[in-house]
């Protein structure tokens, strides 16, 4: 049996990089264990338990557009529709064991359901 375990998203808006560049595909994989305990021992984490979700956001993102080095700077400059929208794909993963979300059609506004594309499938 295959495990999917990197999952393709697209951000609602876009991460601008300092050129200017929007980056809105991105690749997110499963969460180790490692990824939920390593951030509580980083020092920004302990001062602020509210950075633990950029901190583990840093961890589990492999690729956003064309940057693949992904570091809490670059989460922390994600406009917030885009961080709540990876929020809660890495809930849904990693704490539902789903891989599709409900959301409105954008064409009719008809509830549908939307599968995450897992890569090697």
């Amino acid at each position: 049996m295959d495990i999917a375990t990197q999952f393709e998203f697209s951000l609602p808006m876009g991460y601008v990089d300092s050129q200017g560049v929007v980056h809105k595909n991105g690749i997110m994989r499963l969460a180790t264990a490692a990824d939920e305990i390593f951030p509580t021992k980083d020092a920004k984490v302990k001062s602020n338990p509210s950075y633990l979700p950029i901190a583990l956001l840093s961890r589990v993102i492999v690729r956003l557009g064309s940057i693949e080095e992904i570091n809490t700077d670059i989460i922390e400059n994600l406009f917030t529709k885009d961080f709540a929208y990876l929020q809660d794909l890495y809930n849904r993963l990693n704490e539902h064991g789903e891989d599709a979300f409900r959301t409105k059609c954008p064409n009719c506004n008809a509830r549908i359901k939307v599968e995450v594309p897992s890569l090697g499938e």
